[in-house]
């Protein structure tokens, strides 16, 4: 605090400040859901925290959702180690434990067993894999230089206006995928056809 804002807080004052905030947090943590959401995104953000001296990392696992009437809510935020399925299981837990009987969309990362964690607890829900995960992984098999042309290939496939729009745009990059820069690629994508079945 005094490095940021310049205030000097003493431990006694953080102590009394996490204990009006702790019950209120929990309370909101445990409130009742909604029974569906159209769509949920679930992501695992990965901190440093200083615990008994040594700094340690920490996931803040992260349910933020659209309601049926477009509003957005985050559902919860839990606190584990490293991100695991085995973890989200229980976020997944929670999530029905507090009214949620179905999920439309997940959207979520290439974690794995993480569709499964899914289907376990929300067999209809439709995966969807974040098109910024995708992305991001896809460019580790491009050169650097390539990279904004084969971004900007992604982008018509993603963003296209319908499913025969984005199949047109898939098969304009499969058209490619001889190139030096697309040939490591074939694998990733259906997750472009997986994206375009879930939006059309």
């Amino acid at each position: 605090m005094r490095k940021i804002y310049g205030l000097e807080v003493s431990a006694e004052m953080v102590t009394r400040i996490t204990d009006k905030i702790l019950p209120i947090a929990k309370e909101w943590q445990n409130r009742p859901l909604n029974e569906l959401y159209p769509i949920i995104y679930l992501d695992g953000i990965v901190f440093n925290v200083n615990k008994d001296g040594q700094i340690v990392k920490k996931t803040a696992y992260v349910v933020f959702a659209v309601t049926i009437e477009g509003k957005k809510d985050i559902l919860g935020i839990w606190i584990g180690e490293a991100e695991s399925s085995k973890f989200w299981m229980g976020v997944l837990a929670d999530l029905r434990n507090r009214g949620v009987k179905d999920l439309l969309i997940c959207s979520v990362d290439g974690l794995k067993g993480f569709e499964e964690a899914i289907k376990a607890s929300f067999p209809k829900a439709k995966i969807q894999k974040c098109v910024v995960h995708q992305i991001r992984n896809s460019t580790k098999f491009v050169s650097y230089k390539d990279r904004k042309a084969f971004c900007a290939d992604m982008r018509e496939i993603y963003t296209a206006a319908n499913e025969e729009a984005g199949l047109a745009a898939l098969d304009r990059f499969e058209n490619k995928s001889g190139t030096k820069c697309y040939q490591e690629l074939e694998g990733q994508l259906a997750i472009f056809i997986n994206i375009l079945q879930i939006s059309s």
